[in-house]
């Protein structure tokens, strides 16, 4: 039986996807996994029994993954569960921006009392009067799950999408419509676009990516749209282009004073996410990830640790380790293995920086032993051991 701690409210068709062989715990102590949204476990102890952590969402901002693979614990995400609701909601951002919607309603709520407006309202129509997003030219800043998810849709609408990500993947790319530009160089986002949508995590080098000098190379009367991450954009830089005009729009899903209180700003209640369809993908996605390891040590969608995946247990014993990137572990493992009379199966190896995973299948059992020599190896993190079913 697996322990499961929830530390937010997880859709309930996430957890009912465990299955009979999980119990969700309301303690953290002696769990083995948990399963997260937006609760902060920087500064969160983790028991010994700690496997693994599912992010019921794209963002890992809360958890400290560099810890948690220096302790052998496993952080996943759920990349592409939530684009779909994300990329509506960028659309919509997008009609806000260009046609005063909101302006429109705040009018119409401020005269609902007058008989008259209907007849007002022909003429105060005129001050909402926006333009049309066909034929505008979009720039999309990363074209993982969600900014090809905007790409795509937006050149449906009649746009012409520009898109930018040096680090485009095969796959990918694959799923881009084929009238998208794709561009090697942001500068030509900036110079040639009406809006600019920014889809990239937040990493020491994007971080303030959306700074003064990147703004000024913007078109005059460029929209700028934020659903990744507030730290992508320099606020302060961002609210005196807005002061003076050069940016027409700013949409973002972060509030804070900075982005509340900007001139032209657009600022939602960070709802990227915020739909049951969006929530119950990431919960069954999550879930099904911590199952895929917990059961089998199968590795996928981790932001700490390389894809290693052996598909289901076909023998007896399945050992998963932790460990070191360091010349010779592998080696030092099968040496004990072989020595051990057991016979290797099937095996693989990841590693991601200085951390590295080995999946090992052999046919037969461990011995406690074996099992405490390879403990003892040096730059042994954690020894697993995975029975079959």
């Amino acid at each position: 039986m697996y322990k499961v701690h929830c530390m937010n409210n997880i859709a309930k068709v996430g957890t009912d996807s465990l299955g009979a062989d999980y119990a969700l715990v309301s303690e953290l102590e002696g769990a083995n996994a948990i399963l997260v949204r937006s609760a902060n476990l920087k500064d969160v102890e983790f028991p010994d029994s700690l496997l693994a952590i599912a992010r019921a969402g794209a963002g890992v901002n809360n958890i400290p993954i560099d810890r948690c693979a220096e302790e052998g614990i496993v952080v996943f995400n759920t990349p592409g569960a939530n684009a779909n609701a994300v990329k509506e909601l960028v659309l919509a951002a997008m009609l806000l921006a260009s046609r005063d919607i909101i302006g429109g309603n705040e009018w119409v709520r401020e005269n609902c009392d007058d008989p008259e407006i209907s007849k007002k309202a022909e003429k105060a129509k005129k001050q909402f009067a926006g333009t049309e997003l066909s034929g505008k030219k979009l720039g999309v800043i990363g074209l993982g799950a969600i900014g090809a998810a905007v790409a795509n849709t937006a050149t449906r609408l009649g746009m012409q999408a520009y898109g930018f990500d040096p680090f485009l993947s095969i796959n990918a790319a694959w799923g881009l419509d084929r009238r998208i530009e794709h561009v090697t160089d942001v500068n030509t986002i900036y110079s040639e676009c009406d809006f600019i949508t920014i889809h990239v995590p937040a990493t020491a080098d994007t971080k303030g990516m959306i700074n003064a000098e990147a703004i000024s190379r913007m078109k005059t009367g460029a929209v700028v749209l934020n659903f990744a991450r507030d730290v992508l954009v320099d606020e302060q830089a961002m609210a005196e282009a807005l002061d003076d005009g050069h940016i027409a729009h700013y949409v973002t899903d972060f509030p804070n004073p900075a982005s509340a209180n900007m001139k032209n700003a657009i600022v939602l209640p960070h709802l990227g996410a915020s739909t049951s369809e969006a929530e119950d993908n990431c919960a069954v996605m999550a879930a099904t990830e911590l199952k895929d390891y917990l059961e089998n040590g199968n590795i996928n969608h981790s932001v700490n640790f390389g894809s290693v995946d052996l598909g289901p247990i076909q023998s007896n014993a399945r050992i998963a380790l932790f460990h070191e990137n360091l010349q010779g572990v592998i080696g030092k493992v099968t040496q004990i293995i072989a020595s051990s009379s057991l016979n290797i199966e099937n095996m693989t190896n990841k590693s991601r920086g200085s951390n590295a995973y080995t999946l090992i299948e052999c046919s037969g059992t461990f011995d406690k032993d074996a099992i405490e020599q390879i403990k003892a190896i040096e730059g042994m993190r954690r020894v697993r051991m995975i029975a079959r079913a």
